[in-house]
């Protein structure tokens, strides 16, 4: 498979064109003789013939080493490389209660988002040949991101999620329900979703019971992580002298979530803080490895250095022979 590595270099192959295309425009001086008899008959040398090829030799040399710079490289064979992989949905809570302020990291209090977009991100980032989707849902569910094995651009999208751009309220069985739907898209022999959630289901238009009615029947496995703590959880809110932390009462139906996981053979876990966090995304990273073959083009041989060899050739050739035995003297 043939290819260029840097192709935006080719652009420059427009230099030669434009100097050909003025150098055919400009006229050549005339010499005012008065008559051209026998001036036919005139010897031609050998040299003078091979004069005409200066132009050649510098147009060749230049598109050669823009050639060159472009990169181009031979993919001489096609691997199949065994990987692990699955369909994977990461749900992930953004109601309002996402804003507690009860995890810390770096010795700073961060908020339950913040906290799951660093672990999130290192689980996606880690994976290999897995499609990945993300749903996001607060009094609502929708669609982030379909299954992709783009992970940089599944990171980009984390990084960018807002408290309550899904509503203030929590429809877990939409984000199941969601998340079924995205399973859909691509089939595979093992699809994941996993449900991140701090509060309770009190909203969205199919309860989580039916959702996972539906899950089991399709052998898709939830595991369930609890966010936060249940009680008191600190916010920060405007008050009179700025900024201050009020503790508002927050609720997780943590019985919930451990039906969802064990009616649909997933598992439940519950994370207080950070490291917590990353320990459960690290053991579900471990779980869910399944077997899968990938083709892909390997084993590119740079071609460039003999092509940059060639025009280096034809760039000295000429500018020996212009300065040597085709020096013209004005």
């Amino acid at each position: 498979m043939f290819r260029f590595a840097s192709p935006l270099f080719l652009f420059f192959l427009l230099a030669p064109l434009l100097i050909l295309f003025f150098r055919l425009r400009k006229k050549q001086d005339d010499i005012r003789v008065s008559t051209l008899e026998g001036l036919d008959r005139l010897p031609v040398s050998l040299m003078v013939r091979f004069s005409g090829l200066l132009p050649v030799f510098k147009t060749i040399a230049l598109v050669l080493i823009i050639l060159a710079l472009a990169r181009p490289q031979w993919g001489d064979r096609k691997i199949t490389v065994s990987t692990e992989g699955v369909n994977i949905v990461l749900a992930l809570d953004l109601s309002e209660s996402m804003s507690a302020y009860d995890f810390k990291k770096d010795n700073k209090l961060v908020t339950r988002l913040d906290a799951v977009k660093s672990v999130v991100r290192e689980f996606i980032l880690k994976r290999e040949g897995d499609r990945i989707a993300m749903v996001v849902f607060g009094s609502n569910a929708f669609t982030q991101l379909p299954l992709t094995r783009d992970y940089n651009t599944i990171a980009f999208i984390l990084d960018r999620l807002k408290i309550g751009a899904a509503g203030p309220r929590t429809a877990i069985g939409d984000a199941i329900g969601i998340s079924l739907k995205r399973l859909e898209d691509i089939e595979s022999k093992s699809n994941i979703i996993i449900l991140l959630t701090d509060g309770k289901s009190n909203s969205g238009e199919i309860s989580w019971q039916d959702a996972i009615k539906i899950a089991a029947e399709r052998r898709v496995k939830i595991h369930t992580i609890g966010i936060g703590t249940n009680g008191e959880a600190p916010f920060l809110v405007d008050g009179f002298f700025g900024k201050q932390y009020v503790y508002q009462k927050v609720e997780m139906d943590t019985e919930a979530l451990k039906t969802i996981a064990r009616e649909t053979s997933g598992s439940f876990f519950e994370a207080g803080d950070l490291k917590s966090l990353e320990k459960i995304y690290a053991m579900i990273d471990s779980l869910e490895k399944t077997k899968t073959d990938l083709e892909k083009w390997v084993e590119y041989e740079e071609m460039y250095p003999g092509v940059l060899a060639a025009g280096l050739f034809f760039l000295l050739s000429y500018i020996v022979l212009a300065n040597t035995r085709f020096l013209r003297i004005p």
